[in-house]
């Protein structure tokens, strides 16, 4: 990582924390619409680079089509989280368990394979994803309380915002061939 992606990343870390910060303080209405527009527009912005990033340069990789198809169904979800703004709080809880149940799996496996394989850091992808569960069961846990979605999605946004600052500081492996 270098120089600039470090500073990018802990500047965009400062900025989602103090973000999780004020709507873990204030949960409102605006707050929750706040929140969707977030949603939709990051995953908007993410779906979009990766259908470029396909078109400009993975469609010439092994495995490159996974790009595309990784972009577009991640605009689909932006879409889709788009037009959750009239629907009641349940549903989008629901939606929050989903996304944190399945982030959180994927990172306990990945960390899991790394620990097999590769000397690498997979204490914190695990951690990361033991928290992400964890996340997903308190959205269960708390289900009927309609505010419940603005104060778990504020700790996910600050879980995450720390984490990434924690990655920014962290050494860069190198690989040696010999």
């Amino acid at each position: 990582m270098t120089i600039f992606q470090r500073i990018k990343n802990v500047l965009f870390g400062i900025l989602v924390l103090a973000a999780g910060v004020v709507f873990l303080l204030d949960p409102s209405d605006e707050a929750y619409m706040i929140i969707i527009a977030f949603l939709t527009l990051g995953l908007a912005i993410r779906g979009i680079s990766d259908i470029f990033f396909y078109f400009t340069m993975a469609r010439h990789m092994v495995g490159g089509k996974v790009i595309l198809y990784k972009g577009v169904v991640i605009l689909d979800f932006a879409f889709l989280t788009g037009t959750l703004s009239n629907v009641p709080k349940i549903y989008i809880l629901l939606y929050l368990i989903a996304i944190h149940a399945f982030a959180g799996a994927i990172d306990v496996l990945r960390a899991m394979e790394a620990r097999s394989k590769v000397e690498g850091p997979w204490k914190l992808k695990c951690f990361q994803g033991v928290g992400n569960i964890l996340l997903a069961v308190a959205c269960l846990v708390f289900i009927r309380y309609t505010n419940t979605a603005l104060i778990i999605y504020s700790i996910g946004l600050i879980y995450s915002a720390i984490l990434r600052i924690i990655d920014a500081f962290r050494p860069t492996a190198f690989i040696v061939i010999r």
